[in-house]
């Protein structure tokens, strides 16, 4: 899949009107400070490295983001329906949790975490048009998110630490001594971790749906073709369309950016 430009910077003004919307100060002013500083990155990332998982394309991981938090809201509000009880965290918990639950894969102040393949072989055969940044020390993806909003002193609560260390569920092994325990005491005393999960793999499921169902029901009749995409391949459109595209964007950086995907 690829965004116009014009998609990538709604969808950023999008992750902006979140932050003004649901975060209170004075950490909004600094969440946006944040954002602000690092938007030409964000802007572009993707939100995985290979084409097999979800949303690996420029502007793929804001996307993504915008996504969960609005599953998020809609969990939460079906969650309550169902009885829970949503005392044990407020609504801007939710959405700074959401916000913020995948922001370790922006890597650090100076190196992006996802990088593009220089392996032809692996982005022809695998799909993976990025690959990992070997000029960064090894941390987990919850990990380096909270340590980059501590490092630009952005506060969080209890409850979203464990909300973001625990988003990927049971599918992350670090994860089970606060998600697989049978003892009361020991159990997340909010359902805050398990709704922003849910919504979590809701987005990235639908984003799989997006990205290989079609290419399943196009290929019933030819079970020995293989599923992995075609890498780098640009959809069709006239200089005009994309001239005007490229003149929504705000930011020089990013046009130049996008000019030369």
């Amino acid at each position: 899949m690829q965004l116009t430009a014009e998609q990538i910077q709604a969808n950023w003004n999008e992750l902006m009107s979140f932050i003004e919307d649901y975060i209170s100060e004075p950490r909004k002013t600094k969440l946006i400070e944040f954002y602000e500083k690092y938007a030409e990155r964000l802007m572009l990332m993707p939100a995985a490295h290979k084409k097999e998982y979800h949303n690996a394309f420029p502007g793929g991981y804001v996307e993504h983001v915008n996504r969960v938090i609005t599953c998020a809201l809609h969990l939460h509000k079906l969650w309550e329906k169902m009885g829970a009880d949503i005392t044990t965290y407020t609504e801007e918990e939710l959405v700074f949790s959401a916000l913020n639950h995948d922001l370790g894969k922006l890597g650090d102040e100076e190196h992006d975490s996802y990088i593009p393949q220089t392996d032809k072989w692996r982005q022809d055969k695998l799909g993976e048009d990025y690959m990992f940044n070997d000029k960064l020390a090894f941390a987990s993806v919850p990990d380096r998110g909270l340590y980059l909003l501590q490092a630009h002193d952005i506060k969080y609560s209890f409850n979203e630490m464990i909300t973001i260390q625990t988003h990927d569920g049971l599918y992350d092994e670090a994860n089970k001594k606060y998600l697989m325990t049978y003892m009361p005491e020991t159990k997340p005393r909010t359902s805050l971790p398990y709704i922003v999960h849910q919504a979590d793999l809701m987005a990235a499921r639908i984003e799989f749906e997006r990205e290989w169902l079609p290419k399943f029901k196009g290929n019933l009749d030819k079970p020995k073709k293989s599923f992995t995409l075609e890498s780098n391949k640009k959809a069709p459109s006239s200089n005009a369309t994309k001239q005007k595209a490229l003149g929504s964007i705000k930011s020089e950086g990013l046009k130049n950016m996008l000019d030369n995907l």
